[in-house]
C-alpha cells in the first residue's frame, strides 16, 4: 500500500463518481479503478459498491475514509510545523508585553538568544493583557509576557511570578505611622489608575485593596500605560497602586513606594503561547525567560 492509492481512494470516497475523481487527480479513469482493486484486494474487503453507475462506500469503506482523513490531516499538519522549524531558525519571534514588566530582564534574555538564533528578528510589542490574549489566539503573537487571568483555552499559560501590590505617591518624604494612617492619607488623595475598559482585571484589583483599606478610591486620572502613571504620580498629580515589581524599574522616578502590611492582594504574571507553536526560537525563549524569574 502506497500514499498514491490512499489518496486516489480518498478522492473517490470524496467524488463518489469514478470519472470526476479521475479527472481531479488528473488520470485516465482505468488506471484509477485500477488502482482501487488493488487496495481492496490487499485489504481484503470491499471499499466501494458500484450499482447502475452508483458508486457508494460500504461500511469499511466509510470506516477506512474516517482513518484516510485523519492521515492526511496529520500530513498535513507535519508539513506546517516542518515549515514553522524551518522559519524558526531565520525568521521572527513576535513578542508582547505589559507595560508593567521589568524590562531589563526580557532584554537580558533577548541579548542571549541572539548567540543561539542569530537570524531571528525579534519584534516586541507593548500591549495590555486582553490585546495580547487576542493577538495569541490569531498567531500574530508567538508569546506575551501578561498578567492572570488568561481566559483561553487555546493558549498554554505558565506563571513566572506573583507580584504584590504597593502604594505609590509623591517623593515628599511622608511618614506613615500606620496602616490606618496611611488608609486615611489616600481616602482624601486623587487616584490615578488605568482605564477599567484598558486593564479591567487591575481595576478591579484597586477596588480591593482599597475596601480592605475602609474606603472607595477617587480615581481622577486615567492612563493606558504604567509609565504615564507613574510620570503624573512624580508631578503631584495623585496617588496610585501598582504591582512592587516596578520598583525595581523606576527608581529614577521621585515617588516613594510603601508597602501594604496585611493585605495579601497580588497579581499574577504569567508567559502565554500556543502549544502547537513549534518555533525553535519560541521555546527557546519560553525556557529562558523563566529561568531568570
Amino acid at each position: 500500500m502506497e500514499l498514491r492509492h490512499l489518496l486516489y481512494f480518498k478522492t473517490v470516497a470524496e467524488q463518489l463518481h469514478f470519472r470526476n475523481a479521475a479527472l481531479k487527480l488528473f488520470i485516465s479513469q482505468p488506471p484509477l479503478s485500477r488502482q482501487i482493486k488493488e487496495l481492496e484486494d490487499e485489504l481484503g474487503v470491499l471499499l466501494f459498491t458500484r450499482k447502475n453507475k452508483r458508486v457508494n462506500l460500504t461500511d469499511a469503506g466509510k470506516y477506512f475514509k474516517t482513518e484516510v482523513d485523519a492521515i492526511f490531516a496529520r500530513l498535513e499538519e507535519s508539513k506546517s510545523i516542518v515549515k514553522q522549524i524551518h522559519k524558526s531558525e531565520s525568521g521572527e519571534l513576535k513578542i508582547g508585553y505589559i507595560s508593567s514588566v521589568y524590562q531589563s530582564h526580557l532584554a537580558d534574555v533577548l541579548i542571549a538568544m541572539r548567540e543561539v538564533f542569530p537570524h531571528v528578528k525579534t519584534n516586541l510589542f507593548e500591549m495590555p493583557t486582553l490585546m495580547q490574549i487576542k493577538a495569541l489566539e490569531q498567531g500574530s503573537l508567538d508569546v506575551g509576557i501578561l498578567r492572570a487571568p488568561v481566559h483561553s483555552n487555546q493558549l498554554k499559560v505558565q506563571t513566572l511570578f506573583f507580584d504584590p501590590f504597593m502604594v505609590v505617591i509623591p517623593a515628599s518624604g511622608l511618614m506613615f505611622e500606620t496602616q490606618n494612617e496611611l488608609a486615611d492619607y489616600l481616602k482624601n488623595s486623587p487616584f490615578i489608575f488605568f482605564s477599567k475598559d484598558f486593564a479591567p482585571h487591575y481595576n478591579d484589583k484597586l477596588i480591593e485593596i482599597c475596601g480592605r483599606m475602609g474606603f472607595n478610591p477617587e480615581i481622577v486620572h486615567e492612563a493606558n500605560n504604567v509609565h504615564s502613571i507613574l510620570q503624573l504620580i512624580e508631578a503631584g498629580l495623585g496617588v496610585s497602586i501598582l504591582p512592587s515589581s516596578l520598583r525595581q524599574q523606576y527608581s529614577f522616578l521621585k515617588v516613594s513606594f510603601i508597602e501594604l502590611e496585611k493585605i495579601p492582594v497580588n497579581t499574577e504574571v504569567v508567559l502565554a503561547y500556543k502549544q502547537s507553536n513549534k518555533n525553535a526560537a519560541l521555546q527557546w525563549f519560553v525556557e529562558h525567560y523563566q529561568e531568570g524569574k
